[in-house]
């Protein structure tokens, strides 16, 4: 069966969804987007992503199509349609079509706006249990990262890199320093018990996954450090993990082929995942 996605005012079969070539996110990449889980038919900690979704069109200058009330209820029209139960729901916005290609944004075009669902069962995901290793490369991206751009060729070389050596994800260095993954946050627990993340800023983008993870660490007394680490403080710590919409909490277990610990998933890490899917079960909507 056609999954149904939704295209500018239009639920149609995914087969049938287009937009032109002449839109500006394909042309320029001027665009946006979000990504929202999906467990039982609802959508996981949505605010924060239709939030962050407001912040990065707000630093562009794009304005919304539609209200973020209304984006909502056409996500949940969309899991509907399609009959999701596990996965998760991709929404794009784009300044839309112009009749040339000209670097300056247009007047009078009417934003481009789409969605689709996929299927992904992030609870029982296999590598939830056995943890993933990563590798590391340079990060060589914009220094607006805290933009959720559709720009992702430097995410997509890294997260390549990381599938022809057989890794799970991508750290990416810059100054020494890991910024976060191709597709997720990157975190390590140091030997004295703490949490270490580093700091929302423009070099990186603010993961939904990692506010609600670092706020339910620290509700629970846990000790949060938000500062840069290095690849050598990861390797000498307990764990390291990583947080995202599409895996939320999952162990990071070697680093460039070296072994984390004892090179499986920790307590601290299950326990932080087990915490957020509470979390996320809770206050799905």
């Amino acid at each position: 069966m056609d999954q149904i996605a939704y295209v500018n005012g239009s639920f149609v079969p995914m087969s049938e969804a287009k937009v032109s070539i002449l839109d500006r996110g394909f042309l320029f990449a001027d665009g946006i987007y979000e990504v929202a889980a999906v467990l039982d038919g609802k959508l996981i900690d949505n605010a924060s992503h239709l939030a962050r979704l407001e912040r990065s069109v707000g630093e562009i200058s794009l304005a919304l199509p539609e209200t973020t009330g209304r984006i909502q209820e056409i996500q949940k029209e969309l899991i509907a349609l399609n009959n999701l139960v596990n996965g998760m729901v991709y929404l794009e916005v784009t300044r839309g079509a112009d009749t040339g290609r000209d670097f300056a944004f247009p007047k009078g075009v009417k934003p481009t706006l789409v969605m689709f669902t996929s299927v992904k069962d992030i609870i029982n995901a296999a590598s939830a249990k056995t943890g993933i290793g990563v590798i590391t490369v340079p990060d060589i991206r914009w220094t607006r990262r805290d933009i959720k751009s559709v720009a992702l060729l430097a995410q997509v070389l890294a997260k390549q890199a990381a599938a022809e050596a057989g890794a799970g994800e991508a750290w990416m260095i810059e100054d020494g320093k890991v910024t976060e993954g191709g597709s997720s946050s990157a975190f390590i627990l140091t030997q004295d018990d703490v949490i270490v993340t580093r700091q929302n800023s423009s070099a990186i983008l603010p993961g939904c996954t990692r506010k609600a993870v670092v706020a339910l660490a620290e509700e629970r007394q846990l000790r949060v450090e938000e500062r840069p680490f290095t690849v050598a403080e990861a390797l000498a710590a307990k764990e390291a993990f990583i947080t995202s919409a599409t895996v939320f909490v999952q162990a990071v277990v070697s680093i460039d082929g070296k072994t984390v610990a004892n090179g499986k998933p920790g307590p601290m890490t299950d326990r932080l995942r087990e915490i957020y899917v509470e979390f996320a079960k809770a206050s799905a909507v």
